[in-house]
């Protein structure tokens, strides 16, 4: 099992990767720049050997990286549409560097311009980050479906997907509260959710998965992550998502409320069902 957590970079990636093994992880996530912004720190030689060194070393298994929250893909404003693409092929660059597999984001929302004109909007700007020469596969997060996100279905996430021509440098990361939020029971019905998956997207493109409970209910269209066992999905049934045979393969990454100490605890929580 690769399980891991949100770590902070802000001492720099080795000391992220040291203090993801310290809270028992052989795996973690982080943001690949300031989430809240665009602004970022030029990369250390000397910090990036020390990671690659210490990923080898620990035996971790795939890392993911997450882009800021101020990406929108389906952006209509122009200069925030060219933002984002700056912003994700730089990124995209920087985790070749370092190399992390995967870089996480959320497709966008269409802020009232509908969905098909933000699924092509999406997949545009995916076809000028995504130039085939980059070695980090970019995944595209399920959302819960709030306000005009895009993403909230598996058909969306494929529509996407279909306008790009460098497929092969797109997968997908599952996030079980998001799944939650938009309708799919990864509570009582998990293998039906995986089935519909594979069918409408393919499970060779699910690459990682995003491991949290949910404050609201089935359906809400709410992201509200709750810590393991306190949300409306449970310690049960998210441990049935990180045993399932199609699934146990992947990197697992918390993103739950409480720090360091309640990662520590939650991973040895899904350890322990080993």
């Amino acid at each position: 099992m690769y399980i891991g957590a949100h770590i902070s970079i802000g001492k720099g990636f080795a000391a992220a990767v040291e203090q993801a093994r310290e809270i028992g992880g052989n795996t973690m996530q982080f943001f690949s720049r300031n989430p809240r912004g665009a602004a970022v720190k030029a990369l250390d030689p000397k910090d990036v050997v020390m990671t690659k060194d210490k990923i080898q070393a620990y035996e971790f298994g795939p890392i993911v990286a997450h882009a800021p929250y101020i990406i929108n893909l389906a952006s209509p404003k122009d200069d925030l549409w060219q933002l984002a693409i700056k912003v994700m092929t730089e990124d995209l660059a920087r985790m070749d560097t370092i190399g992390v597999p995967f870089l996480a984001v959320h497709p966008g929302s269409h802020v009232g311009k509908g969905l098909d004109y933000a699924t092509k909007r999406i997949a545009d700007a995916l076809n000028l980050i995504l130039q085939g020469e980059n070695v980090t596969m970019l995944l595209l997060e399920t959302m819960a479906g709030s306000g005009t996100e895009v993403g909230r279905s598996f058909s969306e996430i494929a529509q996407i997907i279909s306008g790009v021509e460098h497929q092969e440098k797109v997968g997908v990361c599952l996030d079980t509260c998001h799944l939650f939020g938009a309708g799919y029971d990864v509570k009582d019905n998990l293998d039906q959710v995986l089935t519909e998956f594979d069918a409408v997207i393919g499970l060779d493109r699910l690459k990682a998965v995003h491991l949290n409970d949910s404050l609201q209910p089935l359906g809400s269209k709410k992201d509200r992550h709750a810590n393991i066992g306190e949300g409306l999905i449970g310690a049960e049934a998210l441990g049935r998502v990180v045993l399932h045979p199609k699934l146990k393969h992947l990197p697992f990454l918390l993103e739950t409320p409480g720090g360091l100490e309640n990662y520590r605890r939650e991973i040895q929580f899904f350890q322990s069902l080993l």
